[in-house]
């Protein structure tokens, strides 16, 4: 994979974050006017979240990877 295709990549996990962060807030700030679905829109919060660390773990993971074979 070249580091062009590769910087690509990390722009569009990185936008993907975003997309699931603002997603989330969404999620709170709508549980905070429906206290009556409040655990549910939290829980969805908190999905949203989930999948936003995947990706940023995913994003350091290939990052790591791309990085070792330079490093020897």
């Amino acid at each position: 994979m070249t580091r062009e295709f590769s910087d690509m990549n990390g722009h569009a996990i990185l936008e993907n974050v975003r997309r699931y962060r603002g997603i989330a807030s969404l999620y709170r700030q709508t549980a905070a006017f429906r206290p009556g679905q409040s655990w549910s829109l939290l829980e969805q919060a908190r999905e949203w979240e989930a999948r936003a660390l995947s990706e940023l773990e995913a994003y350091f993971a290939t990052r790591t990877d791309h990085a070792a074979p330079l490093a020897a």
